[in-house]
């Protein structure tokens, strides 16, 4: 350990390890150490369910009725990817995805009135969903074919807006679009949490609608992926990316001190012996004082031995609870797979609730997502904080991932990913760059 590194990276959460897969493509000599004996960090799929009950402090064993305990892999932040997505492109470009195999989520649902409605996945399914009324879908018909045929660098296609100016409230106006359709669009298509965004230049809406309908059209029935064997095997494929270009792992190793000089980082130091390097990316909880919390998620890992009502016994399945059907400003996601998926036992399924707290109550705010799971055999909650870098890690060269969001799927991961290497790098990140350089020699068939 006591060499000289290009980069070294702590801990393997999924940001952690794409960018130090990343690095050793580009023949960056990366030396990659987490303090836990697992990957993934915060991002790890707990297995067997022995170790859940152990962390979150549950006593006693699971009960028999829960089958074997390393059938279950439980992840501890829920995430899906979309399917046209920056993360399935970043697996795509690094062959990541040989060592690992995906399925489609069954479907989309979002909750109105007390009731929970399927996201309309075809034409068909639009035009006899009661979520509107017929001349909504109509109005709504014209605004996603305006949707599908915009593109940024055809003024022709704008149809008389400035999408670098034109707030979406407005173009909502343009086509006429009630309250109900405008929740439904910016909530169950364009993904966003809070109506924040109602008065933003419209640009980043419409691509948003443009990625939710893109990864639909791949495969049909949501467009949302999900890995056979739970979320901790996306950092542990990148890792594995990262060893066969020459990086080095360690786990379960502690972190004693992270050597600045002169306000650089220069080495970091674990069990008495330093590892130099020019270059640190890390996660929060390795520098607590390089860090500011700008919030809390709550979220709930449900084991249910049922399939959700009134989701046509999907065996995965995303449910949007919109905030002001709730009397909230941020929405509740509730995202559930199943034994399906190689996650939980045989007839088993895994429901996890999360949303942004915004009381000093965080389990009675997402009291209506757990109503739609009852009943619920086992609950596991965990409010964790979110915490942010205070600085761009220019002077220091210590570049500090963000926790992870609230958000359903991998969007925001991805753009901190990019982030962090455009200022380590200098250049914008280019997904050219993740390309293998050369055929595998090890571990391959």
């Amino acid at each position: 350990m006591n060499e000289e590194y290009d980069v070294i990276v702590l801990g393997t959460g999924l940001t952690e390890c794409i960018l130090s897969g990343i690095m050793s493509v580009n023949g960056k000599k990366v030396l990659h150490m987490d303090q836990n004996p697992y990957y993934g960090g915060e991002s790890a799929s707990i297995t067997p369910l022995e170790d859940l009950y152990k962390r979150f402090k549950l006593p006693g064993q699971p009960p028999a009725s829960m089958g074997r305990g390393r059938d279950w892999n439980v992840d501890l932040i829920p995430k899906f990817l979309m399917a046209n997505g920056q993360l399935v492109k970043m697996l795509l470009y690094t062959e990541v995805t040989r060592y690992m195999d995906f399925k489609v989520i069954e479907g989309s649902f979002v909750y109105k009135g007390g009731k929970i409605y399927k996201v309309p996945s075809t034409e068909a399914e639009a035009l006899a969903s009661s979520l509107m009324g017929l001349f909504e879908k109509r109005r709504f018909r014209k605004f996603l074919v305006y949707v599908a045929n915009f593109d940024e660098k055809d003024p022709r296609t704008f149809e008389g807006i400035d999408p670098k100016k034109t707030s979406m409230r407005d173009l909502y106006k343009k086509f006429d679009l009630g309250q109900d359709v405008v929740d439904f669009t910016g909530h169950s298509l364009a993904l966003y949490r809070t109506d924040d965004y109602l008065d933003q230049p419209c640009c980043d809406t419409i691509n948003r609608i443009k990625l939710y309908s893109e990864s639909l059209a791949r495969y049909g029935k949501s467009p949302y992926l999900y890995p056979l064997y739970g979320l901790g095997e996306l950092p542990q494929g990148f890792a594995r990316l990262s060893a066969i270009y020459g990086g080095t792992y360690m786990l379960n190793k502690p972190i004693e001190e992270i050597i600045v000089q002169n306000g650089k980082v220069v080495g970091v130091k674990s069990e008495g012996e330093i590892a130099r390097c020019k270059q640190l990316i890390c996660d929060p909880s390795y520098v607590k004082d390089r860090v500011e919390k700008v919030g809390q998620v709550i979220r709930v890992i449900c084991i249910l031995s049922h399939p959700i009502k009134n989701t046509n016994d999907a065996n995965s399945c995303q449910i949007i609870i919109p905030q002001n059907q709730v009397n909230r400003k941020s929405d509740i996601y509730v995202c559930m797979i199943s034994f399906a998926h190689n996650v939980a036992a045989q007839g088993k399924y895994i429901a996890i609730v999360s949303t942004t707290v915004e009381t000093k109550e965080p389990e009675k705010e997402i009291r209506p997502a757990l109503e739609l799971l009852e009943p619920i055999e086992q609950k596991f909650v965990s409010i964790s904080d979110l915490f942010v870098p205070k600085d761009l890690g220019t002077e220091s060269q210590i570049f500090i991932s963000r926790a992870y969001d609230a958000t359903t799927h991998f969007e925001t991961t991805c753009d901190d990913i990019k982030d962090i290497y455009k200022r380590m790098t200098g250049s914008e990140f280019d997904f050219e760059e993740m390309k293998r350089k050369k055929n595998d020699i090890y571990g391959e068939d």
